[in-house]
């Protein structure tokens, strides 16, 4: 059975926390975590990989034990994508369309990210419950197009104060629930039902080594005269993902188009046509009062904006394989993970 095991490599933008397994010779597979978490969340799919897979899994800048460098939000998820990128290169791997590329929610926009500014290093893109490519929050269509002119709805000032004072402390307790990291992990991205097989105790501590405040998570909030009162800010987490910065639909233009996976769920309430964690959808629920309707800002149709991207890359020479799992959410590599490596292996490019 593979094991992860994390190593501190130093290369020339930061020290990254990477979790390896695997021959350095074997089969490169770069695995990228979402927002909340770290590289040491991949090790459940992990275990049930082939021996001949070396596994790179590295916690990105803000979480986990990587160096906690500021994120700047103005290029979208840039700073991740650059960081990726050093490491690639430091493992001699960088622009040789070898590395096999497995990102889940966020981790998965990165991966996007990265298929346009470095457009050699990617061998096949899984994307697990990926981030649209018009962001997250204040688009409208499936074209993605801003609901208004300062992305108002998107970024920092989204996020629940109490729950990222519970960051802050490193709280990994169960009360109060609905500010708990541990018990918000387990009900919308943790193992569903298998979560009798996971250490939720490693998967909570390692969520609550994220980094927080206006460099990190949630970033700097910016005050808005649109509903619901802010817009996007340019530094920390969230911000990165506003549609302010972040628009990878043009991969669809890439002229090698690597081979792409799209894994994704029926009950997945964190990236859906109408996330709970989209605020336009609370708006619409009442959640958070003075929504001004779907003609202003409806909830963001993220599953739907995927999906045209991916047809677009289709259409223009790229191979997509779908897979759409019913009953599961967005833990889908907590919740599944043998799926995942079984689906993963027969993407990858030798």
């Amino acid at each position: 059975m593979n094991e992860l095991t994390p190593q501190r490599i130093q290369t020339n933008r930061l020290t990254h926390n990477v979790w390896t397994a695997g021959p350095e010779d074997g089969t490169p597979l770069l695995l990228v975590h979402g927002n909340l978490s770290s590289g040491g969340f991949w090790r459940y799919v992990v275990e049930h990989l082939g021996a001949d897979v070396r596994v790179i899994a590295p916690d990105l800048r803000g979480f986990g034990d990587t160096d906690p460098l500021p994120i700047d939000a103005r290029h979208g998820l840039g700073d991740m994508v650059d960081d990726l990128h050093d490491l690639l290169s430091y493992l001699g791997l960088a622009g040789q369309r070898r590395v096999n590329a497995v990102g889940w929610s966020m981790g998965a926009g990165v991966l996007q990210q990265l298929m346009l500014e470095y457009r050699d290093d990617l061998a096949s893109v899984t994307l697990i419950a990926p981030l649209s490519p018009y962001g997250y929050g204040g688009t409208k269509g499936t074209d993605g197009q801003p609901a208004t002119a300062d992305h108002a709805g998107a970024g920092a000032g989204g996020a629940n104060p109490a729950f990222v004072a519970r960051l802050a402390a490193h709280d990994t307790s169960e009360g109060d629930p609905q500010t708990s990291p541990r018990v918000i992990m387990r009900t919308y991205f943790g193992g569903g039902a298998n979560h009798a097989n996971l250490d939720e105790d490693f998967l909570t501590q390692e969520l609550v080594k994220i980094r927080t405040g206006d460099d990190f998570y949630p970033g700097n909030a910016v005050t808005s005269e649109n509903w619901p009162g802010s817009a996007t800010g340019d530094r920390g987490v969230l911000n990165t993902m506003s549609p302010r910065w972040y628009n990878t639909a043009g991969i669809v233009d890439l002229e090698r188009k690597p081979p792409v996976l799209w894994i994704h769920a029926s009950e997945d309430k964190v990236v859906a046509n109408g996330s709970l964690f989209d605020l336009a959808t609370l708006g619409q629920l009442g959640a958070i009062p003075g929504w001004p309707g779907e003609d202003v800002l409806p909830p963001q149709p993220m599953v739907d904006q995927t999906r045209a991207v991916l047809e677009r890359y289709r259409a223009n020479g790229g191979e997509v394989r779908e897979v759409f799992l019913e009953g599961e959410d967005h833990g889908i590599p907590l919740a599944v993970p043998g799926l995942v490596a079984e689906e993963v292996t027969r993407i990858l490019v030798q």
